[in-house]
C-alpha cells in the first residue's frame, strides 16, 4: 500500500472515532437580541451545549486568586432568577433561578462578537465565563414555556473591563469546574511536583492524560445534549468522550496556574473539543499544542490518545488550517 493510503486510512480511523463529537452548535446570527427587561417574553433557544464525543500579558491570575463568589455587589433580580455580576473585571458572571420549578432552564452570555447559550439548574449557583474578554454584555435567564420557546425571566447589561486577558481562563465555569473536583486538584499537583516551568507543567499533564486516559465509544454514541464533564469521574475512569479529555487537562492546568481554554470548534467537519494554553516563553499557543521531545505544536489529546500518537494524526493536529474555532470557555 503507498505511503499516502496509509495516511488516508489512519486519519480516516482517527476522524471515525470522533463521530460521537456531536453537531454543530445551534446558536446563530439569527437569533432575536434580547434587550434588558425583566417581563416574560418568549424567545426561541436552541441548545448551544451540544453532546461533544470524539471532541502575551502581564501574566495570569495566580491559583490563590481563583476562587469564584457571588458576592451581591452588583446584580439584577427578579422573582425567580438573579443575575451576580459583581466580578466581571475576574472575568465571570453567576447566574441562580431561586425557584422550584421542573421546567427546563436556560442562561444565555450576549458578549461583544460571540453568544453562548447555556443550560441551568434550578436552586444552584452557576459560573459564566466572560469569554470575549472585555466589552458589552447582555446576561439574560430564560424558562421553558412549551417546546422550543423560552421566556425571559431576569435580563441585564453591562460593560467588563477585565483585570487582565487570562481573568476567564484560570478560573473554574460551568464547563470546567475544576473547584469541584478535588482529586483532579490532587493529581494535577502530584503531576507536577516541583515544577516551575508552565511549559513543563503543560507536558506533565498532557502526557498523563494521553497514556492513561482511552477514548470512550458507548459514551460517546450514548451522550445525550447538554452533557458536563465532571472531572473527578472522569479521572477516576480513565475514559471519555472529546469534551472529557479537553475539560480534564484544561482544569488540572488552570489549579495549577496555566492560563487554558477549553476550545469548541470543528476538527475538519467534525465538531470537537480542544485546548489552547498560555506561557511567558509562547503566549497563547493558537489552537492546540503538542510536544514532541523538542518542540511545541497543536495539541489535541483525544487524537493522539487514540490513535497512539500515529504520526499521520500528528501532522494532522499540527496542521492549524485543520482546525476552526467556534467558542471559548
Amino acid at each position: 500500500m503507498r505511503k499516502g493510503m496509509v495516511i488516508a486510512l489512519s486519519l480516516l480511523t482517527c476522524l471515525s472515532i470522533a463521530t460521537g463529537c456531536g453537531t454543530q452548535a445551534s446558536v446563530t446570527s439569527d437569533e432575536p437580541i434580547f434587550i434588558d427587561q425583566v417581563a416574560i417574553e418568549e424567545v426561541i433557544l436552541e441548545d448551544e451545549a451540544v453532546a461533544l464525543g470524539g471532541a502575551p500579558g502581564a501574566g495570569p491570575a495566580v491559583v490563590s486568586e481563583t476562587k469564584v463568589e457571588a458576592s451581591g455587589i452588583a446584580e439584577k433580580r427578579s422573582n425567580n432568577a438573579v443575575i451576580d455580576y459583581s466580578n466581571t473585571s475576574d472575568g465571570y458572571v453567576m447566574v441562580q433561578y431561586t425557584a422550584d420549578t421542573s421546567k427546563r432552564l436556560k442562561a444565555q452570555v450576549k458578549g461583544p462578537t460571540t453568544t453562548y447559550t447555556y443550560n441551568v439548574n434550578a436552586k444552584e449557583w452557576t459560573v459564566f465565563p466572560l469569554s470575549d474578554g472585555n466589552g458589552n454584555y447582555q446576561v439574560s435567564v430564560f424558562e421553558n414555556v412549551s417546546g422550543d420557546r423560552y421566556a425571559v425571566v431576569v435580563s441585564t447589561a453591562f460593560s467588563a473591563a477585565l483585570s487582565d486577558e487570562f481573568a476567564p481562563f484560570i478560573r473554574p465555569n460551568q464547563y470546567v469546574d475544576y473547584e469541584k473536583a478535588p482529586n483532579t486538584i490532587a493529581k494535577a499537583a502530584e503531576l507536577t511536583n516541583g515544577m516551575t516551568e508552565p511549559l513543563k507543567k503543560v507536558e506533565a499533564v498532557y502526557d498523563y492524560v494521553v497514556r492513561n486516559l482511552t477514548y470512550d465509544n458507548e459514551k460517546a454514541a450514548n451522550v445525550k445534549s447538554g452533557y458536563l464533564p465532571v472531572l473527578d469521574t472522569v479521572l477516576a475512569e480513565n475514559k471519555g468522550i472529546c469534551f472529557d479529555y479537553a475539560a480534564l487537562m484544561t482544569g488540572m492546568l488552570r489549579s495549577q496556574g496555566v492560563p487554558c481554554k477549553l476550545v469548541v470548534g470543528y476538527a475538519g467537519s467534525i465538531y470537537h473539543a480542544w485546548i489552547n494554553v498560555w506561557t511567558e516563553e509562547t503566549g497563547w499557543v493558537d489552537g492546540v499544542i503538542y510536544f514532541d521531545g523538542s518542540s511545541w505544536h497543536r495539541m489535541d489529546p483525544t487524537f493522539a490518545s487514540s490513535n497512539n500518537n500515529n504520526a499521520a494524526i500528528l501532522e494532522y493536529i499540527g496542521n492549524g488550517t485543520n482546525y476552526s474555532t467556534k467558542y471559548l470557555y
